[in-house]
């Protein structure tokens, strides 16, 4: 239990080396209030890393105060567009019922599909949550995560 969330806090507070949104720089610089403030126009435009960014800039109170709702609404439109480390910690943020209702069902989910975009960490918190599941909430979560993945998959198709 203890190794589930140090792996959980280990992600949801790493950030990516590679990025393409124009914050980068001044986040990995410590300049938070120059990051968010160049992030946001990209958010707000929908570019996933962005997004990403945002959420983690309200889950750690980093240039903003800490908002774990703000948070899993910038997760949500980051991970919608596929972003796994999103996706992650959106798993975590449902996991722990930090911003949401605590629903290991979703939680489960969100690292189903951050684990089939090659996250190997969310494979491994998948497994680790599904230890507090029935097998009847984890049926669910494999349901609604096919469920996601055909719709974002048609979704791609369209674009």
């Amino acid at each position: 239990m203890k190794y589930f969330y140090l792996a959980c806090l280990s992600l949801l507070f790493f950030a990516p080396v590679s990025v393409k949104a124009n914050g980068e720089g001044p986040y990995r610089d410590g300049d938070f209030p120059k990051a968010f403030e160049l992030f946001t126009p990209q958010a707000k435009d929908g570019v996933a890393e962005a997004q990403y960014y945002i959420g983690l800039m309200y889950a750690k109170g980093q240039a903003v105060p800490q908002d774990a709702s703000a948070a899993v609404e910038w997760y949500q439109k980051a991970a919608n567009q596929g972003h796994a480390l999103a996706q992650n910690n959106l798993g975590y943020m449902y996991g722990q019922g930090a911003g949401v209702t605590r629903s290991f069902v979703n939680a489960h989910m969100w690292y189903s599909l951050a684990a089939a975009a090659g996250n190997v960490l969310s494979r491994e918190n998948r497994d680790l949550i599904a230890l507090k599941m029935t097998t009847g909430q984890i049926s669910k979560s494999q349901s609604q995560a096919r469920d996601w993945m055909s719709k974002h998959n048609a979704m791609a198709k369209q674009n």
